[in-house]
């Protein structure tokens, strides 16, 4: 299981790294002012900090729980990217919404476009991290958790 400071370390760099990528890409896509779109990156990089630290820490438990191990087969790393982004979009919409003065439809096309960057994002970034600073716990997959 990771450490409290590890966790930390991945929810910080995850979003300071995101940062950077996804406000300049929104702010040309959407057509808006770089400065609305980084408070409102800024809005939803907090929001997802909290989550995403709460979300993991769920995860693994679970993951512990029902499998032995937090190692993370194939499947259960899109289950964990599409799930965490799935709970991130609930709670941001209607900030986006509100922020940018908008009706929650258009708010909604703005969230899917931030979810699909971050589901891929999240994807590879996990990954990545996972690969660079491995979690001891995670030894190597059973057959029944490769497929």
């Amino acid at each position: 299981m990771r450490t409290t400071k590890d966790r930390i370390r991945q929810a910080i760099s995850f979003e300071v790294i995101g940062l950077l990528i996804s406000t300049p890409l929104a702010a040309f896509v959407f057509g808006l002012d770089l400065g609305e779109t980084g408070v409102l990156a800024a809005i939803g990089a907090t929001m997802a900090t909290l989550w995403n630290y709460i979300f993991n820490l769920m995860f693994d438990h679970g993951l512990k729980r029902f499998t032995g191990t937090t190692r993370k087969t194939l499947k259960l790393r899109f289950l964990h990217a599409i799930s965490f982004e799935f709970g991130l979009m609930l709670a941001f919409l209607p900030v986006i919404a509100w922020w940018l003065d908008i009706g929650l439809l258009e708010a909604l096309i703005v969230d899917i476009a931030f979810v699909v960057f971050y589901l891929v994002y999240a994807f590879v970034f996990t990954w990545c991290y996972d690969t660079v600073f491995p979690d001891n716990d995670a030894g190597p997959a059973s057959a029944n958790q490769t497929r």
